[in-house]
């Protein structure tokens, strides 16, 4: 089946979750409030007054005590929208149905299980600073105890904390619940993730591998910490204030702007195949007809394009590919972000767009008047109300600059929406047009085009306005009025067709790969490791697990690991050499974000002074909650027990004196209390931060984004870049993954739910008990395999196929058929099958569930046909534990450099295998020593690799050798 890569995307469903606001219908309500807002209008209760029954979800109680708070609007939101669009009545095709996510920055629930963990610490430091104080032995002793029942009551640890906590189970449970089997996926680019959100469900939509995409984007102020690092910054114009109920605030498109105000809010829309949606009968709010990214590489600390001719040239693009004149656009959605250069430049990129319209013609305005900036929210709430008007035919009011006369006066084709009024039918024919625009603080910049669908209004064939059914069959691009638009840029001719199962589709090339893990910091080491057969696994350094707070081998406990054991990374000290980092900023970086501009600057080496050309993204899979940004709110939150401190009964006894001398002991144990916010705090907390990085400081023209899909995230972001390349969004990619897994609090939460070995990760094994953390980090250079080739590029291998999917059916337990469908999809876009696979780099967690019910969906799989000769099966696990956000990387590049050394890898710590394992069916052989990889006849090397996370979600990556490289081969 081939499907149309310009073809509309439908929006067909909303939910709005937004301060006094619930349902699309409020939502539109407060859009078409008049400024400034009335006294009498309805109060605005924040999020935190929106209950939710997660009961008729299916969450069982313990669970829901350690869902992180989006986690359960985001379930709403999910709900609202599946119900907006008709559902339960109208049934979804729940198989391909796609669940993506947005959030930016650390959720609640992360917060409080940093600081539940740090707490042991600081009533550690509080028994020190009573005995220094004065306090007799026992008296500290029991300061500390109350301390500690007192926190462990305040943040109500759990043995589920560190699944509730996760930013991936957000969509996992989406999908869990209401039965969706696509591909699942939380990502994050600042405030330009929801765009990125959209961007990627129009890619999925269009190239075929899903038939609906249930997109939720949302923000909260998770923490006071998150307001000061945006002011520290000077982005905002009222520092740590919610958006004002009454409308006050500055105004988002006034070029004297000192910033925006800070909102919430919590936004979903369901999207379809424009000939799906009709299909379907569904109602059609309106339709995408694009939805470009652009980035704008700049070193330093992460802002804002200022570029107007890099916002001209992507209006410009997103234009000609959506095959409409900008003369044809009737409304324009600003950023609008309220700081004044940023204002500036926008304005002045479309009043250049605009050119030829005339004067006051174009409308422009921003949902950022009504909501405040929403960041990862921003461009679902910008969306939403834009297809709300085109839906109603009508532009709802908008805030009047200061500067409202000026333009008027100066001629601009733009003014400001002003009263809200009925939105008239375009010139000439020409349906109703819109544009949205969106920025990133990391310099990303985003641009999409709507049009009405004047169709299908209700369920009932009939739209809000009482019209009928209008739905013209017609393809939009051959009306006649826009025969003079151009088409969309396409990728190089190639014999690949998407979705052309018979041929397969196209292969992208790895053309450079590197990769640090555990005490392996290149490609090279790493392979030497894995030929050498010793794992990498070891105790941890005290730095890293203190010992005396969080080791207790044994049972199980919510505020102890049970191991020491991890494959801990040594992080890079300075910044790779060339690039003009101060010591400063490096040293504020996350660790993960130092640790990946490293395997970048190895990466990008060997090709000199040369980067890769054309339009790029840059997908990371990580953890969405970094531990710099979860250590400062602890930290933080710490210094604000002070008073809690003085006040313990424990030390009733003490006089006012030494309690002030106990404060200042304690303060000196601590160290100093926070003296303010740094500009760069916000870099060092962003995950997309870890792209934007490689992005700004190679001078790429690549979007940066974070993907997070649990320990399936490397996969996921290959996954991304693969798509991209395919469908011609991007000529290169660099995607893989980076986590540092051996630290207090992961291996702390771990142990609580037994998921780590007492002893070491040991895939396959009759003892395996668990897998053991580790660190690391793996990228890979992707191009389409026809570009790498007209380059002159080193093919280090061909990922030929990706395929993913969703279990919808345990957050926890592993699935066979969940791991299955992911499998098939992977090889219904190949031209062999999996007989013709000879080695398979398993996920192999070393759990005893995990790897039976793994190696069975393996027998469903590759044992359906005759093979040659057994399939080997290996884990990179057992050398450098499990990486959780990197894993697949791991996997991944222990493939393509086996491959390139035509060694079948060996697995380590593997002494009895299990013999629950039913490898006969397969068949397949685990190996312990390397063997020369032998080719089978007339074919390639070829090799899969699989990575599952928890929440059930699943990838399986298809890999060949260049055939190039089988010259001579044995």
């Amino acid at each position: 089946m081939r499907f149309d890569a310009a073809e509309p995307v439908a929006i067909v469903g909303i939910a709005a979750l937004y301060p006094g606001v619930q349902g699309p219908e409020e939502y539109w309500q407060l859009l078409n409030d008049e400024f400034p807002v009335p006294t009498t209008s309805r109060t605005t209760p924040g999020l935190d007054a929106i209950e939710v029954d997660v009961a008729r979800f299916g969450i069982p109680p313990a669970q829901a005590r350690s869902m992180a708070r989006m986690q359960i609007l985001m379930l709403e939101a999910a709900r609202q929208c599946l119900a907006d669009a008709g559902h339960p009545e109208r049934v979804l095709p729940v198989e391909r149905t796609d669940v993506i996510t947005g959030t930016c920055f650390g959720l609640d629930r992360q917060h409080a299980n940093a600081l539940r963990v740090e707490a042991s610490r600081h009533v550690r430091e509080v028994e020190r600073a009573a005995l220094s104080a004065g306090a007799g032995s026992d008296s500290a002793r029991q300061a500390a105890e109350e301390l500690r029942l007192l926190l462990a009551r305040r943040l109500h640890g759990s043995p589920h904390d560190r699944v509730g906590e996760m930013a991936s189970t957000i969509p996992a449970r989406i999908a869990t619940a209401f039965k969706f089997h696509g591909r699942t996926l939380a990502m994050e680019s600042a405030d330009a993730t929801s765009y990125a959100g959209v961007a990627q469900a129009v890619l999925n939509l269009r190239g075929g591998l899903s038939d609906a995409v249930l997109l939720v984007a949302g923000q909260r102020r998770e923490s006071p910490l998150f307001a000061k690092a945006l002011d520290a910054k000077g982005l905002t114009s009222t520092a740590n204030r919610p958006f004002p109920a009454d409308g006050s605030g500055s105004n988002s498109i006034s070029n004297s702007g000192s910033g925006f105000v800070l909102g919430e809010g919590v936004g979903a829309l369901l999207l379809k195949r424009l000939s799906t949606a009709v299909r379907d009968g569904d109602r059609i709010y309106a339709t995408i007809l694009d939805c470009s990214l652009r980035h704008d590489p700049r070193p330093g600390p992460f802002a804002a394009s200022p570029s107007v001719a890099l916002r001209h040239s992507t209006a410009v693009g997103s234009l000609r590919a959506a095959a409409v004149r900008p003369e044809t656009v009737q409304y324009v959605e600003c950023v609008g972000s309220g700081v004044a250069p940023e204002v500036r430049a926008e304005l002045a990129a479309l009043a250049a767009l605009h050119e030829g319209a005339a004067a006051g013609s174009v409308a422009v305005g921003s949902v950022k008047d009504r909501l405040g900036h929403t960041f990862a929210n921003a461009g679902v709430a910008a969306l939403s109300k834009v297809a709300l008007a085109l839906h109603h035919r009508r532009l709802p009011p908008g805030r009047e600059p200061a500067e409202a006369a000026e333009f008027a006066r100066s001629g601009t084709p733009l003014r400001p929406v002003g009263a809200g009024r009925p939105w008239p039918p375009g010139e000439e024919g020409h349906p109703r047009r819109a544009t949205v625009h969106g920025t990133s603080l990391t310099g990303t910049l985003c641009h999409l085009v709507l049009e009405e669908h004047d169709g299908t209004g209700g369920h009932d064939g009939t739209d809000l306005h009482g019209s009928t059914d209008r739905y013209d069959s017609t393809d939009r691009h051959s009306r006649p009025s826009d025969a003079e638009a151009l088409r969309p840029p396409r990728p190089p001719a190639s014999p690949y067709a998407v979705g052309n199962t018979a041929s397969g589709t196209e292969p992208i090339a790895v053309v450079a790969l590197a990769g640090w893990f555990a005490d392996s910091p290149d490609a090279e080491s790493f392979w030497q490791a894995i030929r050498s057969g010793v794992s990498r696994i070891g105790p941890v350094p005290e730095t890293v697990l203190d010992r005396e707070l969080y080791y207790a081998p044994g049972a199980l406990s919510l505020t102890h690991s049970y191991t020491d054991q991890g494959g801990h990374t040594a992080l890079p000290t300075a910044p790779p050499p060339g690039l003009r980092i101060s010591p400063s900023r490096h040293a504020s970086m996350d660790g993960a974000q130092r640790l990946a501009l490293a395997v970048a600057a190895q990466l990008l080496a060997g090709r000199g002074t040369t980067a890769p050309g054309g339009r790029g993204l840059i997908a990371v899979g990580s953890n969405l909650g970094l531990s710099r940004e979860r250590r400062l709110n602890a930290e933080s939150s710490l210094q604000d027990l002070e008073d809690t401190v003085a006040r313990l009964d424990a030390l009733g006894g003490l006089s006012p004196l030494r309690r002030k001398s106990l404060l200042t002991s304690l303060r000196e144990h601590l160290g100093p209390p926070d003296e303010g916010v740094r500009a760069d705090l916000l870099d060092g907390c962003l995950a997309s931060g870890i792209a934007a990085l490689l992005a700004n400081e190679y001078g790429l023209d690549a979007v940066p984004l974070a993907v997070e899909a649990a320990c399936a995230s490397s996969l996921a972001a290959i996954d991304v870049a693969v798509g991209a390349l395919r469908a011609g969004t991007a000529d290169f990619a660099i995607a893989g993954g980076v986590e540092l897994a051996c630290n207090a609090r992961d291996m702390v939460l771990c142990s609580a739910l037994g998921l780590l070995s007492h002893s070491r990760n040991a895939p396959f094994d009759a003892g395996a008990d668990g897998f053991t953390p580790g660190d690391g980090c793996g990228l890979f250079l992707l191009k389409r395999y026809g570009d790498a080739l007209r380059d002159g590029d080193e093919v280090l291998g061909l990922v030929r196929g990706v395929g993913a999917s969703n279990d919808a059916k345990s957050l926890i337990a592993p699935d066979v058929a969940g791991q299955t469908r992911a499998m098939e999809r992977a090889f219904a876009q190949v031209d062999f099958a999996p007989s013709a696979v000879d080695y398979l780099e398993a996920h192999g967690t070393g759990t005893k569930v995990g790897d039976r019910v793994e190696i069975a969906a393996v027998a469903e799989v590759y044992g359906g046909a005759p093979r040659a000769r057994p399939l080997t099966i290996g884990s990179a696990k057992s050398f450098y534990g499990h990486t959780f956000a990197a894993a697949g990387s791991a996997g991944l590049l222990r493939t393509l450099l086996a491959m390139r050394a035509r060694t079948l890898p060996p697995n380590t710590n593997l002494r009895t295998l299990n013999p629950a394992l039913d490898l006969a069916a397969v068949p397949a052989v685990v190996p312990t020593e390397p063997s020369v990889w032998v080719r089978q006849p007339g074919q390639p090397r070829r090799a899969a690799v699989s990575s599952f996370g928890t929440g059930g979600i699943n990838y399986h990556v298809l890999v060949e050798e260049h055939e190039e490289h089988m010259d001579g081969a044995r």
